[in-house]
Order: structure tokens, then C-alpha cells, then sequence
């Protein structure tokens, strides 16, 4: 049966993709290994990146083998983030390297290439039966005070690592209801234009 989750494309797209999604519920009693860890950081290794620069760093907290670390990092989330994030096994922040290492001039892609390789690592999950939530909510001076982010790179996002668990064990009605209610989408259409903006293709 079909997850209500799972994205009906107007295209063949990998399975991969169309099944990736972002939820709350996360098993609790379920660990990540340190090898499955390693395998989304190979991932990311791999993705492009302009100049090569590479310009992503990834602090990891494992509830496990770093119960306090993991708990600090939480401690920088929002109140709407802490409702469900607890039970994620695994806690991630990438931060972002500003400036281009030989040169010390701004690099403009820093973000956009730490993205690429989040959604290489979020994509190696999927494939591993485990799932990311991604999220901006958190306090940037927290994190960077307890993750010890050097200067010169910006905290990003903190990801929520884990395997799917249950809706029903989320505290949030809404939460609940969002783990089993279909994605929307623009179409491919609204957002892909022939030769010049707004033109159809």
C-alpha cells in the first residue's frame, strides 16, 4: 500500500525521490549505527560544489554515545521543534564555511553547495530505510556555543536523524495529522520556462 506521503509525479521519477519525505515521528528505541552515519557523510562528500571548495561541516550528536552533546544541541531548538525532536537518535547541525579558503573572498555559493550535499546525505538515507527532518527553528548562537562553530562558518540547519516511527506517539494533534496528509507541490510547469521567463515549455 502506498504511503500517503509519497509524492504522485507527473513524471517517472525515481522511486528514491518520490518516496523521500520529512516527518516528525521517529523511533525512538531504534538506533542509528555509526556506520550508517558514515555512509550519508560519504554521500555528502560526493556532492558538487563550486571551486570544489566543499564548504560544509557537519557536527554530529548521538544519543547514545554522546547523550549530552545530543541534548545540547537540542536545547538550541525552538519550542516547536522540541515538541517531537527528542526522539530522534540522532542530531545534526551543518554549518557553512563563508569564504573561499585560498582567497578569503565571500563565497557567494556556500549555502547553495552545503545544500547539495544535504540533499546527497538526505537521499543516501532514504535508500538506508531512514529518514531526515530538516530544520531552520533553532537558535544559531545556542548551536554554534555548544557545537564550538568556529568563526568564519554559519550554522545552517540541524537535521533530525532517525528511523521512521509511529504518528500516534507524537504529543501534537497537528503533528499527527501532518505525518498522513499528501504533500503539495507546484507543477513542474509553474516553475520551468522556454527561452525566457514566464514563456511555457
Amino acid at each position: 500500500m502506498t504511503h500517503p506521503k509519497h509524492a504522485a509525479a507527473d513524471h517517472e521519477v525515481l522511486d528514491l525521490i518520490r518516496e523521500r519525505w520529512s516527518p516528525r515521528a521517529f523511533d525512538a528505541a531504534r538506533p542509528v549505527s555509526m556506520d550508517d552515519l558514515w555512509r550519508l557523510f560519504e554521500a555528502a562528500r560526493w556532492a558538487p560544489s563550486s571551486r570544489n571548495e566543499q564548504p560544509w561541516r557537519f557536527v554530529v550528536t548521538h544519543r547514545q554515545q554522546s547523550p549530552e552533546a545530543h541534548q545540547a544541541l537540542y536545547s538550541a531548538l525552538g519550542a516547536s521543534n522540541q515538541a517531537w525532536a527528542g526522539t530522534a537518535p540522532v542530531l545534526i547541525l551543518a554549518a557553512v564555511q563563508l569564504n573561499v579558503e585560498q582567497t578569503g573572498e565571500a563565497n557567494r555559493l556556500a549555502y547553495y553547495d552545503t545544500g547539495q550535499a544535504v540533499a546527497f546525505l538526505t537521499l543516501q538515507a532514504q535508500s538506508q530505510g531512514l529518514a531526515i527532518r530538516q530544520m531552520e527553528g533553532f537558535s544559531h548562537t545556542i548551536a554554534r556555543g555548544v557545537c564550538q562553530v568556529p568563526d568564519g562558518f554559519e550554522p545552517a540547519v540541524v537535521m533530525a536523524v532517525g528511523y521512521p516511527g509511529l504518528p500516534e506517539a507524537l504529543a501534537s494533534e497537528k503533528h499527527r495529522a501532518a505525518e498522513v496528509t499528501p504533500r503539495r507541490r507546484r507543477r513542474a510547469a509553474d516553475f520551468v520556462f522556454n527561452g525566457a521567463w514566464g514563456k511555457t515549455l
